[in-house]
């Protein structure tokens, strides 16, 4: 579970909300023809500008922001030593017995004991890393859309809720609540926008930046256990793919 998407999701909509109970009633901020208007128009604009399997698999890839399963790069630089450290005592053949954790890691591995040319799985491996980044970048691409297009909507609710306000000015005492009901589409698509669709459409990207770094690192590990690197010398090396504050070996502590 990413506690920092949840934390940050709950505060901002608990600020709005608390804001809003402190100036009022939060019935006054509810209306349901704007929130039509905004809602239904933000999702239908995604269908129009995606294809339909692609805003439904765009969901399913928000779970990532939200409960992330990546490896983490420093335990997997471990592994990777340490499965190294067995390749070079006992062959490459004695890896398809050992536990491994991180199922990119496990393909990649099972690719080396089959005996497949390191050139061949570098290649495959690769292309698997930019079909998946791919797939990631799509998905974040809908909620960015989503973002763009929320904030529009609002305007285009506010502007007919004008209409029907100006359409109905013999009647003084309905000009402030109409214009109220106006004015609640643009809070919606700013909500929509900057509380949800932008802020998981970046939460997302990141995601696939992390993935990316650790499949990328995998590969170059099983590269170098194909080599027959010193474990020690692959360890130094990998850890290139960290921060320096984050390695044990010839980093800055």
């Amino acid at each position: 579970m990413d506690l920092a998407t949840i934390i940050g999701l709950a505060g901002a909509s608990g600020i709005v909300v608390v804001a809003v109970l402190l100036g009022g009633s939060l019935g006054l901020f509810l209306d349901v023809p704007s929130m039509l208007i905004v809602f239904g128009g933000t999702i239908a604009t995604a269908f129009i500008r995606f294809g339909m399997n692609d805003v439904l698999n765009s969901f399913k890839v928000a779970n990532n922001a939200f409960a992330t399963k990546l490896s983490i790069p420093e335990q997997v630089i471990k592994e990777i030593v340490s499965l190294a450290n067995i390749a070079r005592k006992n062959g490459l053949i004695v890896l398809e017995q050992q536990p491994i954790a991180d199922p990119f890691l496990k393909k990649a591995i099972m690719y080396c004991v089959d005996g497949h040319e390191a050139e061949f799985i570098e290649e495959v491996l690769y292309k698997e890393v930019s079909l998946t980044v791919e797939r990631h970048n799509l998905g974040r691409k809908v909620f960015s859309g989503m973002g763009d297009s929320a904030p529009a909507f609002g305007m285009i609710g506010t502007l007919v809720g004008l209409v029907q306000m100006l359409s109905n000015m013999g009647d003084p005492a309905t000009i402030g609540p109409a214009m109220a009901v106006a004015l609640l589409t643009t809070l919606y698509g700013a909500l929509i926008a900057n509380i949800f669709a932008i802020p998981i459409a970046d939460k997302l990207a990141l995601r696939s930046q992390e993935e990316e770094r650790n499949r990328k690192l995998i590969i170059e590990g099983v590269l170098g256990i194909l080599k027959g690197l010193n474990p020690r010398v692959m360890e130094e090396f990998l850890e290139t793919f960290l921060p320096p504050k984050e390695r044990n070996t010839g980093g800055q502590k």
